[in-house]
């Protein structure tokens, strides 16, 4: 395997950072999440402008847009799979022990491995931790991880893949990895922005192939949605068959297998929408 480290590709015995990157000590840095087929990103275009979004939300340095391309071609050409999640890691890089900036300059690493097709459905929970809608890291896809660590182990406890969470006002807000979308009376809704939520990219197009509303939804939406929907980079669109201990057996639903077969076909004949 070869992973591109700050300028060039390294075998992954080599790739390191150092033990005082910012990125390591107080995760002081932001990522991507790229599918690619047969060694083609999907949707990179859109990934490397919410790359750059994070990086000016978060302080950091703003990327190089075309090294961070280069490096993705690379590392997928070096490391040739089916169908592989490409991640893209920008940190503060080599600083102080605390929370201030070194001057080094930031870290750059692309690395990838192989994943494998979503079931067709999963089953969720919902947790009573909350999303932060006013935080500082708020809409900003950062390394700052743990809470959605915490969060997925109790899914993965409870036979779940995934935790929804709702925000300090009680609306259905997101996954750990995952936007959430919902049917209600043959009409498909997703939390907006305001909700805390991040604005995914497979959520976007979805909404906009698929014709979904932005809207305010309480968390007991859950209980009495006529489908429910996940979507994200290695997700795609995936149906929800369980809810905590409420079950929805004919998932995926008409609406949802719609929305399923719309996304992987405009998906699969424009791979930068």
């Amino acid at each position: 395997m070869k992973i591109w480290v700050n300028g060039g590709l390294l075998t992954a015995e080599a790739a390191r950072v150092s033990v005082f990157d910012h990125g390591l000590t107080v995760g002081d840095g932001i990522f991507e999440t790229v599918k690619a087929v047969q060694g083609k990103p999907f949707a990179l275009t859109r990934h490397l402008a919410r790359l750059a979004r994070s990086a000016g939300g978060l302080g950091l340095p703003e990327p190089d847009l075309d090294e961070v391309r280069h490096a993705c071609t690379a590392v997928l050409d070096a490391n040739p799979m089916p169908l592989a999640r490409l991640r893209i890691t920008y940190t503060g890089g080599l600083s102080p022990l605390g929370s201030d900036r070194g001057d080094e300059g930031p870290t750059l690493v692309v690395a990838a491995t192989a994943a494998s097709r979503r079931a067709d459905t999963t089953a969720v929970i919902t947790v009573p931790w909350t999303r932060n809608e006013r935080g500082a890291l708020t809409g900003l896809k950062t390394t700052s991880y743990a809470e959605n660590v915490v969060a997925l182990a109790r899914a993965h406890e409870r036979g779940a893949s995934e935790a929804l969470f709702a925000n300090t006002v009680g609306e259905l807000c997101e996954g750990t990895g995952s936007n959430v979308f919902v049917v209600l009376d043959g009409e498909l809704h997703t939390p907006p922005l305001s909700s805390g939520c991040l604005a995914g990219i497979t959520r976007l197009l979805t909404a906009e192939w698929a014709g979904a509303r932005e809207t305010d939804l309480p968390l007991d939406v859950l209980e009495r949605a006529d489908e429910i929907f996940l979507t994200s980079t290695l997700r795609d669109v995936q149906a929800v068959h369980r809810v905590d201990g409420r079950q929805l057996p004919a998932a995926p639903g008409p609406v949802t297998s719609k929305v399923m077969r719309l996304f992987d076909e405009r998906s699969g004949a424009d791979l930068d929408p």
